[in-house]
């Protein structure tokens, strides 16, 4: 699918996308204020009711030592949206899963930090928190695996949720419906191309961006499925999975753009390595560049 600028998928100049626009003016420069991805308990869910705890962990990432910020035990999923600024916003929106391995969210290097650099393109984004495992109980190291297989699919939902309402509330974010992609980490990776796989087209993203994802057994895309961008690293137990889902893209004649770093192991998202994965990002801008979806939205 090729967004151009005259696509009927957007909205005219002076229409209610350019009114959302000024709207959103003075929200940007707030505190980004989280949404809940339910009325009440998340259905699957309902009788889970311990805390949600969160916390920075000291840690050398990549070339530098930084803090991490780290999310636990998510009962009560939620989508916090980071507008793009007014006078650059094009109209693309995306929700960024981070990883995390079903049990943590690395809630800013492969979430807010994500959302920061789509704003510097003028794309709105929609930071996804969503169900994961519990830990630190007293059960947690035997019972993890089986709380993994429980999660997954309840989050994989947080995440088709997360889609229904931001492309429901298109107009009231300054967004084009038409143009709304997900990206995914990791496990944020299986939750984003779990929608992706979703039988119900409307909830499916525009395009699908995952960067070290994780992936299903049988990759295929439903047909009529928008176009994908992968970033591997090459001395990552997953970049096999990143190869498989590039290839059932470009099986089934979607355009597919796979590029796959010697070097940079698994979580380089966007910490600085001072090795070429670090470039993963240009490659991305241009990917979006090429597909239109950095053009302002007619």
């Amino acid at each position: 699918m090729v967004f151009t600028r005259r696509s009927a998928l957007g909205v005219l100049a002076g229409s209610p996308f350019v009114i959302s626009q000024r709207a959103a003016a003075a929200e940007s420069a707030a505190e980004p204020k989280a949404i809940p991805l339910w009325p009440g308990a998340a259905p699957g869910s309902e009788s889970w009711n311990y805390p949600e705890t969160e916390g920075d962990v000291n840690r050398t990432q990549g070339a530098v030592p930084r803090k991490t910020h780290w999310v636990h035990n998510v009962t009560h999923p939620t989508l916090t949206p980071f507008p793009a600024d007014p006078a650059k916003a094009n109209g693309t929106a995306v929700i960024v899963c981070p990883g995390g391995g079903f049990t943590t969210l690395a809630y800013d290097y492969e979430g807010t930090d994500v959302a920061h650099w789509l704003n510097s393109l003028g794309v709105t984004a929609f930071v996804l928190k969503y169900r994961i495992a519990r830990t630190g109980d007293e059960q947690e190291k035997e019972e993890l695996v089986e709380r993994r297989k429980v999660v997954a699919p309840l989050a994989a939902e947080d995440g088709r949720q997360a889609m229904r309402i931001v492309r429901s509330r298109a107009q009231e974010f300054g967004i084009a419906a038409g143009r709304i992609g997900m990206i995914g980490f990791s496990a944020g990776g299986a939750v984003a191309s779990e929608v992706a796989f979703s039988a119900d087209a409307s909830v499916r993203p525009s395009f699908l961006i995952s960067v070290y994802g994780a992936i299903r057994e049988d990759p295929t895309p439903p047909e009529g499925s928008g176009p994908l961008f992968v970033a591997v690293a090459a001395d990552d137990r997953r970049a096999e999975d990143g190869v498989r889902l590039f290839t059932a893209w470009n099986k089934a004649k979607i355009p597919a753009e796979l590029h796959i770093y010697a070097t940079g192991g698994h979580g380089f998202s966007m910490v600085p390595r001072n090795t070429p994965v670090d470039t993963w990002t240009d490659r991305l801008r241009d990917w979006l560049d090429d597909r239109g979806f950095l053009k302002t939205a007619r």
